[in-house]
């Protein structure tokens, strides 16, 4: 290689990282920006009592506090918030704990989680992989499962990769789900693209349901944490969550005909298996939550960029969509 090449590929070296350099400052600076000013919901400095129903959720209304941690009163979700020094980019709580994935900007961009006690005391932090992308906790708080985008920023993206990560709240014994034995229809799945996420804890502590995907297709996974092992029971299903009472799960299901997907939400009925398509049209990228047995929450994208909006939906498909809170995402109900 001449010397004169060495030298081109170096400034073009030197100037895609000028540009990645300039880009990330920009977004840096315009976050910073948009976080400044009072902000747009009508907030508090009071809290719901530690045993108030309430939601916990990630603030998306522009100014300050913005992409934090917020709670509002489950009575009513319209009223003041209180939101936390907390930024997050998926949350879930329930009454013992709180998982916070969050993205840390700087000259280098890491990402990681950080538990925090029913108080917002952090307890432990561990790094994640990649992107934040879901997380949840088991009802009785002992339990915490988080995926990162090791590649990729969304699902449509072809090719993407995630690393899922199940374990104890109170530990470092965090193990990979692509760990677990796989059976996909009678057959055990071991294929390297292979890609599981999107965990639903149930109330017993041991079982789990997630999303395995190998091949283009992908499947409604039933884990056993102790045993280390998932099986398929429904196909064409992603981002499971299991009903209150434990007899449904809600899931997206990729309708589309072409390479972008269309997400409808559908929920399974555990004991027939019949499968209900619910009336919402727009596709929802998202891991729904159940406000109750009969109501599914979900996060869907806001007028501007960057805000986001929670909607509501019967969950055996009688009503149409309904806006539940505005300038708000990632909800989970802490009953």
């Amino acid at each position: 290689m001449t010397g004169r090449r060495r030298l081109a590929i170096a400034l073009v070296a030197i100037a895609l990282f000028a540009g990645v350099l300039a880009y990330g400052l920009t977004a840096y600076f315009a976050a910073l920006a948009r976080a400044s000013s009072p902000s747009e919901a009508v907030t508090t400095t009071d809290a719901p009592a530690a045993d108030e129903p309430r939601l916990v959720f990630r603030n998306t209304a522009a100014g300050q506090g913005y992409g934090n941690a917020a709670v509002v009163a489950l009575d009513d979700p319209a009223g003041a918030r209180t939101i936390l020094p907390i930024a997050c980019d998926r949350i879930d709580a329930s009454a013992a704990a709180a998982i916070c994935l969050h993205t840390d900007r700087g000259v280098v961009t890491t990402f990681g989680a950080t538990l925090y006690t029913a108080d917002w005391q952090a307890v432990r932090s561990w790094p994640l992989a990649g992107i934040p992308s879901r997380a949840r906790l088991s009802p009785d708080g002992e339990l915490v499962a988080t995926t990162a985008f090791v590649t990729g920023h969304s699902y449509a993206t072809t090719g993407f990769s995630t690393q899922t990560v199940i374990g104890p709240v109170d530990g470092d014994a965090r193990e990979n789900l692509e760990d677990f034995a796989l059976t996909v229809d009678g057959g055990r799945l071991d294929a390297v693209d292979r890609n599981l996420w999107g965990v639903t804890f149930a109330e017993d502590g041991a079982t789990f349901y997630a999303t395995a995907a190998s091949g283009g297709r992908t499947w409604l996974v039933k884990g056993d944490v102790p045993a280390r092992t998932l099986t398929s029971i429904e196909a064409d299903a992603e981002c499971p969550s299991l009903s209150p009472d434990g007899t449904r799960i809600a899931f997206k299901r990729d309708v589309s005909e072409s390479t972008m997907p269309d997400w409808r939400i559908a929920v399974l009925d555990l004991d027939g298996g019949e499968v209900t398509v619910l009336p919402e049209p727009r596709s929802v990228d998202d891991q729904v939550e159940w406000l109750d047995d009969e109501t599914l929450l979900y996060g869907m994208p806001g007028a501007e960029a960057g805000d986001g909006d929670v909607w509501r939906i019967a969950a055996d498909g009688r009503s149409d969509p309904s806006e539940y809170l505005r300038h708000a995402s990632s909800p989970s109900v802490v009953r």
